[in-house]
């Protein structure tokens, strides 16, 4: 049955590993949970059109701003490693399958993609456990292009300090960096995105220790290489990767990488998206996610 979506999404709270407070926005009135985990530097009303996508085919989607995004709580002792944003994910998807009686499907983006994988892996490593029913990867694989990755983070760098002096300038700076993207009409969207300074200037709306405390992201980047590889070995759940067919990040060699390592996994290609796939192609993303989850459900 297909159940319909609120038109403004509930708001749920969660506590993840640190006794850190977790926003997610939640679509849809019953059904299987899905837990839609944003990129690096996004927060959780990147997801919101495929979350409506999601909720009117019979689930719950729960677009979680992650620890030090977003609304959810900026962490004081700064630790913001991958493996911090994993364990937040395990408390979540054990507090979600408590709630409906079944585990979550993940889709994860860039960071949110790392953050479940790890997750995922190491506990059907140690455990033999799973963590979700279903994985989905959105454009991130064990091994990544670095030039792509420097790109990025040289973007989310570069005014995370000195904000901006407007939204206007903010949205300007995004379509620079974007410029294959259709502008908006209205640039009121972005608002989620940044927040309002004491001093008057809007600055992204992370904690910059993310990238630049004692316990960054991606500090050690050998070292969750091979994390990720190990953690893609242990994968035994239905798994689906969806890259950018221009991805600065995921080229098709690190995806057919990623298919050896977990051969069972389907592999979609969005033609036409970078690595913000999910931005540049919601339509076509969506459908692809939505086609796998349908096969799940014909699969039970």
């Amino acid at each position: 049955m297909v159940m319909t979506q609120h038109p403004i999404p509930a708001t749920a709270t969660f506590l993840g590993a640190a006794g850190n407070r977790l926003v997610a926005d939640v679509f849809g009135d019953g059904g299987s949970p899905v837990l839609l985990l944003h990129g690096g530097g996004q927060t959780r009303h990147a997801w919101h059109k495929t979350a409506q996508a999601i909720a009117r085919k019979g689930h719950v989607a729960y677009a979680l701003d992650q620890r030090g995004h977003g609304d959810s709580d900026w962490v004081a002792s700064g630790a913001y490693a991958f493996s911090d944003f994993a364990a937040d994910v395990k408390l979540i998807a054990a507090e979600l399958a408590r709630r409906s009686g079944a585990k979550p499907i993940a889709i994860g983006a860039s960071l949110g993609g790392i953050a479940a994988l790890l997750a995922e892996g190491e506990s059907e490593r140690d455990k033999g456990a799973h963590v979700f029913s279903a994985l989905v990867l959105v454009d991130i694989t064990p091994r990544v292009d670095q030039t792509g990755v420097a790109k990025v983070l040289g973007f989310m760098r570069a005014h995370a300090s000195d904000g901006f002096s407007s939204i206007a300038e903010a949205a300007q700076a995004v379509a620079d960096y974007l410029p294959q993207r259709p502008r908006p009409k209205c640039n009121e969207g972005l608002k989620k995105n940044l927040r309002l300074s004491p001093d008057g200037r809007w600055r992204w709306h992370w904690d910059p220790r993310f990238l630049n405390g004692p316990r960054a992201a991606g500090a050690d980047r050998q070292r969750l290489e091979a994390s990720l590889v190990e953690a893609a070995r242990h994968i035994q759940i239905p798994a689906l990767l969806v890259r950018g067919g221009s991805s600065e990040l995921v080229k098709e060699a690190h995806a057919k990488e990623f298919l050896e390592l977990v051969p069972h996994a389907d592999y979609v290609d969005v033609s036409g998206a970078r690595h913000m796939v999910v931005g540049d192609r919601n339509d076509h993303f969506s459908a692809a996610v939505l086609s796998f989850i349908e096969r799940l459900s014909l699969a039970e």
